[in-house]
């Protein structure tokens, strides 16, 4: 993909403030470059999805160019969830709990057409999960099944974009009190 193809995307650049000073807005793209370069995922993997999740974190795919070192074993050191395969109901309380104990700011990735919109398993059974967005909110979305692992770097990419272009809110304790 082409640089001007990648930057081309207005809905993303529409989300930035525009009329901070200049001292406030470099310490902002300060935090908001930190932030986007050193994502830390939780690893959420039920079914074939995890597989090429796994590849792309070996050595051919590298996640460690992106900021994305070692996949985390606890939500309380991750920054973003990877949910990859099916979600049957049963599992919903323990996917919303690891996602309640992440700190902020947390984002999700949904992996796979079964964390998408249930895959093939949704129209024949009745346990399966139409979505992973019915339980949390996805902030980016990767079709395949099951995606391959250049999928899931760009979708990281498209994370790190959206990271970006957040506003950083830099908060007084004092004004909180």
């Amino acid at each position: 993909m082409k640089e001007e193809d990648f930057r081309d995307n207005e809905t993303l650049e529409d989300l930035k403030a525009l009329g901070d000073n200049v001292f406030f807005t470099t310490v902002s793209d300060l935090l908001k470059w930190g932030r986007s370069n050193s994502i830390w995922p939780l690893t959420f993997a039920t079914s074939c999805c995890g597989i090429e999740m796994m590849a792309a974190g070996a050595s051919r795919y590298d996640f460690a160019r992106f900021g994305i070192e070692v996949y985390r074993a606890t939500p309380r050191q991750a920054d973003v969830i990877v949910v990859a395969g099916t979600i049957v109901h049963k599992m919903v309380p323990v996917l919303k709990r690891l996602y309640d104990q992440m700190a902020e700011p947390k984002y999700v990735i949904a992996m796979g057409a079964c964390a998408v919109s249930g895959g093939p398993f949704y129209y024949n059974t009745y346990s399966v999960v139409r979505g992973v967005d019915h339980v949390l909110p996805v902030d980016v979305y990767i079709p395949g099944c099951p995606p391959r692992p250049e999928a899931l770097l760009y979708g990281v990419m498209q994370l790190q974009r959206k990271i970006k272009a957040e506003k950083v809110a830099l908060r007084n304790n004092n004004e909180e009190k």
